[in-house]
C-alpha cells in the first residue's frame, strides 16, 4: 500500500485549532481560580495512589492490544501482541501532537511490522470506537442510577447562576460584530450554523465526485473490519479484555481521588460519574485534552460536592486540583509508551525485513 503524503498545511491548521480549543478551555477553567488552594491540596496529595493509578492506566493498554489481535484474526492475520502494543502506543503519542490522528499513524504502524492492510485494521479500529461507546453508555446508565442527584443539584445551580445574569455582556467576537452593524445575534448565529452545514455538504459532495474510487476501496475494508466481530472465533475472551479495559480506566480514574484528603472518601458511585464526565471531556480535539478535561473535572467534582451538601466553589477546586493529577499522569503513560514504541517498532520492522532477504 502506498503511503499518503501528508499535507503540512492542514497539519499545521489543525495542531493551531487543537492548541487554541486547549487555551480556551483551559482558560474557562482557571477563570476566577484560588491559585492557593490548588497548591495546598497538591502538597497534601498522596501521589502513591497516584502510582497504583497510573499502573491501571498501562494495564489498559496491554489488554486493548491483546483484544485488537482478536478483531484482526478472523481477517487472516495473526499479529504479536509486542506488535499490537507497540502500534497503538504510538497512535496514542501521535494522539497528543495532533488530535484523531493516532488511529491512523496507529494502522499504519502496523502495516510497517505486520503489513496488516491500513483499511482492514482501521475497520476494527473504528469497530473498537463503536464498543467503547457502548462501554461509555452503560458507565452513563450506572452514573445515572447511582449519582442522578449528582446531575440534578448542579442543574439546579446552573440555573440559578443564570437566573442571576441580566445584562447581556458580548464576547470579544460579538463586539466586532457590533462594530459592523450587527445587533440581533439571535438570527446572526441561526444563518451562520446554515453557512456552515451548507460548507460542508459542499466540501464533502465535492470530496467524494474527486475521490469516490478511494472512498469505495477504503470503505469496503472498514467494512470487512467492522463485521469482523461477527466472525470471532474467542468472544469470550474479547468480552473479557473489553471488561479488562473499562475496569482498569474505572480504577486509573477512580484511585486518584484517594490521592487528595477531600476526595479520599469518594464512592464507587463517585468514580461512575468521574469517569464518564471525564471521558466526556477528553472526547473534546483539544490536545492531549488539556483545558477541556479540566474543565470537564471542575464541573463534575462541583456536582458531587453539591450532592454532598459542600460548596460548590470548593468542590471545583478540588476538581481542578484531580485534573492537574489525573491529566499529567495520563500524558506521562501516553508519552513514555509512545517513545519506547518508536525503537521497538522500528526494532520490529528491521526484523521483518531481514527475515525477508534470509
Amino acid at each position: 500500500m502506498e503511503s499518503k503524503k501528508s499535507n503540512p498545511v492542514k497539519s499545521i491548521l489543525t495542531i493551531v485549532i487543537s492548541l487554541a480549543c486547549a487555551g480556551f478551555f483551559l482558560w474557562l477553567a482557571l477563570k476566577g481560580l484560588d491559585f492557593k488552594v490548588i497548591q495546598k491540596s497538591l502538597a497534601k496529595a498522596n501521589y502513591l495512589w497516584v502510582l497504583f493509578a497510573a499502573c491501571f492506566g498501562v494495564a489498559a493498554y496491554w489488554f486493548r492490544a491483546i483484544r485488537w489481535n482478536l478483531m484482526l484474526e478472523p481477517m487472516g492475520h495473526s499479529i504479536s501482541n509486542s506488535n499490537s502494543l507497540w502500534s497503538l502506543s504510538f497512535g496514542y503519542l501521535m494522539n497528543l501532537t495532533i488530535p484523531r490522528s493516532g488511529e491512523v499513524a496507529r494502522a499504519t504502524a502496523l502495516y510497517g511490522v505486520e503489513k496488516v492492510p491500513v483499511d482492514k485494521s482501521f475497520g476494527t479500529i473504528i469497530l473498537e470506537r463503536v464498543v467503547d461507546l457502548v462501554c461509555m453508555v452503560v458507565f452513563l446508565g450506572l452514573t445515572l442510577i447511582f449519582k442522578l442527584n449528582a446531575i440534578l443539584s448542579f442543574y439546579n445551580f446552573v440555573i440559578e447562576k443564570k437566573g442571576e445574569k441580566q445584562e447581556f455582556v458580548p464576547n470579544f467576537f460579538e463586539r466586532q460584530m457590533i462594530k459592523i452593524g450587527v445587533h440581533d445575534f439571535d438570527s446572526f448565529y441561526f444563518y451562520l450554523k446554515l453557512a456552515i452545514v451548507f460548507v460542508i455538504l459542499i466540501g464533502l459532495i465535492l470530496f467524494y465526485k474527486y475521490k469516490k474510487d478511494q472512498l469505495i476501496a477504503f470503505g469496503k475494508g472498514i467494512v470487512q473490519g467492522l463485521t469482523s466481530i461477527f466472525k470471532l472465533k474467542q468472544k469470550g475472551k474479547f468480552i473479557l479484555y473489553t471488561l479488562g479495559i473499562w475496569i482498569s480506566y474505572y480504577f486509573a480514574a477512580y484511585l486518584v481521588c484517594f490521592a487528595l484528603p477531600e476526595t479520599s472518601n469518594f464512592t464507587f458511585a463517585d468514580g461512575f460519574l468521574i469517569i464518564v464526565v471525564g471521558t466526556l471531556g477528553m472526547m473534546i480535539p483539544a490536545s492531549g485534552g488539556i483545558g477541556a478535561f479540566n474543565l470537564a473535572m471542575k464541573y463534575g467534582f462541583m456536582a458531587l460536592f453539591i450532592s454532598m451538601g459542600k460548596n460548590g466553589e470548593l468542590g471545583g477546586e478540588i476538581g481542578l486540583t484531580y485534573s492537574f493529577i489525573s491529566l499529567p499522569m495520563q500524558i506521562v503513560i501516553m508519552l513514555v509508551m509512545g517513545l519506547i514504541s518508536i525503537p521497538m517498532l522500528a526494532k520490529a520492522r528491521s526484523k521483518m525485513v531481514a527475515n525477508k532477504e534470509d
